[in-house]
């Protein structure tokens, strides 16, 4: 296929699309935990690949994430009353339980088990409310990645919207190369990312070599920088199908981490997540990630919405890029990322690019995708599914030269769980 049709397939993921059918294989972050923090709480809008949808907990603490709109007239659950196990429709009363089924019809209650909404089953793990909304005979086991199984006090999670398609976001989360310029003021201020050695590494060699390697859950993307005649500074990234991307630890920082789950084909949740598998996160970590530090970010209040967004222009401040305190003007590295994504355009025209040998990675992971989802369509294997696979970790590591990084950073690749990071 050409480039315009690559892309055409890479980044639909409605309903009946190729892309859509592989992504919903999996289960998908749907809402924090915290978003639905009780049972009869009010419910929560959600839109996922291109869905509409309403997720609520009911008075037994069960999950129900349903078709937002009644079957009746359409009238979005929204603004449903979440009562006495189910949720009713203010308009004429129906009723619908955590199934989507309806269990009471006022006007004619012999109709009621006629009716059913489509709803999608839902568990609760790591902070994170998930779903799957694939073939029910094909239901993976529950999601084992690592930050998703430590304690919560070990893990602090957050999302934002963001205006482009998810595609253009992962990757992105796996070019590496651009850290030495896009952030390279964060690397010497963020208390998230202060004190490793590898901060030096990074500014001092700004055109690193890629290597890629396929794995069973995706792609291991290595970036190798010189730091002396015979040794190598290694950050490998791991893009985890189909939208996880693991970020290399930095000194005795938590190790971060991204999901990025369409909304639609044009806007994507970009969760960030943030962890230590050993310890519990300090007071100071916390605290610097509720204040937008590292990879999360300052909110207009009661949103998901970046405080600095498109519409502000970023908050952008020319001083500060002039003064090479902010090397593209955007504070935080968040939307330091966001702002030159989301400036592509809602879907970015891939048949313009002129993609380098640091493209690498990229350039695999849409094949791999690509790939993933004729599988999916021909009834094959599909990756990141497995267990093991999902366990995998990213790691920051001194190599001598000649050691292969699939080789030397193995036991920082796929470590035991809860084990201490490989960082550098």
């Amino acid at each position: 296929m050409d480039r315009r049709e690559e892309n055409e397939l890479l980044t639909r993921t409605g309903p009946g699309t190729a892309m859509g059918d592989l992504l919903r294989r999996y289960w998908i972050p749907a809402l924090l935990a915290r978003e639905l923090p009780g049972p009869d709480c009010p419910p929560v809008r959600v839109q996922l690949l291109g869905e509409r949808l309403v997720a609520f907990r009911d008075t037994e603490g069960k999950l129900g994430l349903i078709d937002e709109f009644c079957a009746h007239r359409r009238v979005s659950l929204w603004f449903g009353r979440n009562e006495e196990c189910g949720l009713r429709c203010p308009y004429h009363g129906w009723k619908y339980d955590t199934t989507g089924q309806c269990v009471d019809l006022p006007s004619h209650p012999d109709h009621a088990p006629r009716i059913k909404l489509k709803s999608y089953p839902c568990l609760e793990q790591g902070d994170v409310i998930w779903t799957y909304m694939g073939p029910p005979d094909l239901r993976p086991a529950p999601p084992a990645y690592e930050w998703s199984l430590v304690p919560h006090e070990r893990l602090f999670i957050s999302k934002r919207l963001q205006e482009c398609n998810y595609l253009q976001a992962v990757e992105g989360g796996i070019d590496s190369s651009h850290v030495a310029f896009l952030h390279g003021g964060a690397l010497r201020s963020d208390p998230l990312l202060a004190g490793s050695k590898g901060n030096q590494y990074t500014d001092q060699d700004r055109a690193p070599v890629f290597e890629v390697e396929e794995f069973s859950g995706g792609l291991l993307i290595a970036v190798r920088r010189t730091i002396a005649d015979e040794r190598y500074y290694w950050r490998i990234t791991p893009w985890l199908a189909p939208f996880y991307t693991l970020i290399p630890p930095r000194g005795r920082n938590p190790v971060s981490g991204h999901a990025w789950v369409p909304i639609d084909d044009e806007h994507c949740w970009a969760w960030s997540l943030s962890y230590h598998p050993r310890r519990p996160l300090t007071d100071r970590e916390r605290a610097a990630m509720e204040a937008g530090h590292g990879i999360h970010v300052r909110y207009i209040p009661g949103t998901f919405v970046p405080e600095a967004n498109k519409a502000n222009d970023y908050l952008m401040d020319r001083n500060a890029q002039k003064a090479g305190l902010l090397y593209s003007g955007v504070q935080g590295i968040g939307m330091q990322d966001a702002s030159l994504q989301e400036s592509m355009g809602p879907i970015v025209d891939r048949s313009l690019e002129n993609l380098v040998s640091t493209d690498r990675g990229i350039v695999m992971m849409r094949r791999m995708l690509a790939r993933a989802a004729t599988a999916n369509r021909d009834g094959g294997e599909i990756p990141g599914l497995d267990v093991t696979a999902q366990q995998v970790r990213s790691c920051a590591i001194e190599l001598p030269r000649g050691t292969p990084f699939e080789e030397g950073a193995r036991a920082g690749l796929f470590p035991e769980l809860f084990s201490e990071p490989v960082t550098v």
